[in-house]
């Protein structure tokens, strides 16, 4: 158990060194989440309603913060799929260490990126006038919430990784996959604000989940729905990266191990 551990972070230590040489990949992104807090907070803010009132941008930030989250899975596959096709994963199956280190070197690596993303965009949404309002306690609650989420979502980026051919087809099928989801869910726009059938979709989503729970735990705005995925918004940011992990962590084990197989 213990070497299991140790092999996870030299891994982890692994993943986060290629970051720290390829720093372009960071800005690439942040700047996905900054450019929408600008475009949408600045120059549609002000077209843009809120249920019950309130300020949006204090409306939109913890949504970015969840979609920052999503799209950490290109990163993830990516990385996996850049290693998979050099070979590096084959060399890892020779070596004398863990087979469970690929996989939680991965996902730790993932959480201390994300924490650092969150970290980041909380300093860019209190720059623009965000901010919690209901203690330092459920703030870092909230904070909890999108780690898990998270780790869920480095579960499937490993999986995707291990299954595509090459790091094209991840920029080519997770991107496509991932706008969707994050544009159909209460991000953006409420959903009461949507049409009858494309509200009820994007109140079972699970972006929408965590992003009425950090809304809830950070005291902003847009929690005028009286749903039953909106009232239980905190059950189901629980559930869904729950219920992810189980699927998707077993599927990458077992894809990592039928590797050359």
């Amino acid at each position: 158990m213990s070497s299991a551990v140790a092999d996870g972070r030299v891994m982890a230590g692994r993943y986060l060194r290629h970051v720290v040489r390829a720093p372009e990949e960071i800005v690439i992104y942040f700047t996905l989440p900054i450019m929408f807090v600008l475009v949408f907070g600045y120059v549609f803010g002000s077209g843009m309603s809120v249920p019950g009132g309130g300020d949006y941008r204090e409306f939109l930030i913890p949504g970015v913060f969840v979609m920052t989250m999503l799209y950490g899975i290109g990163a993830t596959a990516t990385g996996v799929s850049v290693d998979l096709g050099r070979g590096v994963l084959d060399r890892f199956r020779s070596m004398p260490m863990a087979r469970s280190a690929l996989i939680t070197g991965r996902v730790a690596a993932d959480q201390a990126r994300a924490l650092l993303e969150t970290t980041v965009l909380v300093i860019c949404g209190l720059l623009v006038g965000w901010q919690w309002n209901l203690g330092i306690g459920k703030a870092l609650a909230g904070i909890g919430l999108l780690l898990l989420l998270r780790l869920a979502l480095s579960c499937v980026g490993v999986a995707f990784g291990l299954v595509s051919p090459n790091p094209d087809t991840v920029s080519m099928v997770v991107f496509p996959l991932a706008f969707p989801l994050s544009a159909i869910s209460n991000v953006f726009v409420a959903p009461q604000l949507m049409p009858g059938w494309l509200g009820t979709i994007s109140e079972w989503n699970p972006i929408s989940a965590t992003t009425t729970a950090l809304r809830e735990l950070f005291g902003n705005p847009g929690l005028g729905s009286d749903s039953w995925p909106a009232e239980n918004a905190l059950l189901l940011a629980v559930a869904w990266p729950v219920l992810l992990i189980a699927i998707f962590g077993p599927l990458a084990v077992r894809l990592y191990r039928n590797l050359g197989r």
